[in-house]
């Protein structure tokens, strides 16, 4: 099947965890930059963990911390991914890569910020002329 073909709204992965080392930094980093993107979060403390979940994306207080991750968000318009990089780096989060269009396929414009435990974190919205551009 290629690229044209397959439905880029079918979900593929069901849920991801984020283990933190410090992780009241790390909720206030996603909540912060998802905010923009509409994605809510939910908490589901345990006696044995704290866990934010921000829909499929599970903050979770474990060590040894995940490190080495690349998890990219969907957003619905350029301006929410330059709202999620905005909202990051006035927080104080560092900026791994500010908001336009990306050479890696066409209409790919995306955004990119580390969060806390130095994971790459990125925004992208598949505009026009992408494979994956879903019209609303």
């Amino acid at each position: 099947m290629g690229e044209q073909a397959w439905d880029w709204s079918q979900h593929v992965v069901d849920h991801v965890e984020v283990h933190a080392a410090d992780y009241d930094v790390s909720v206030r980093f996603y909540a912060t930059v998802l905010a923009p993107l509409g994605i809510p979060s939910w908490s589901e403390d345990s006696d044995s963990e704290r866990l934010m979940c921000f829909t499929r994306v599970n903050v979770v207080e474990r060590k040894p911390p995940t490190t080495g991750l690349h998890l990219c968000f969907v957003a619905r318009s350029r301006e929410q991914v330059d709202a999620f990089h905005r909202a990051g780096v006035r927080a104080g989060f560092r900026s791994n890569g500010a908001p336009g269009y990306r050479a890696y396929s066409p209409g790919y414009y995306a955004a990119f910020l580390l969060d806390p435990g130095g994971n790459n974190i990125e925004a992208l919205y598949r505009d026009i002329g992408n494979p994956g551009h879903l019209s609303t």
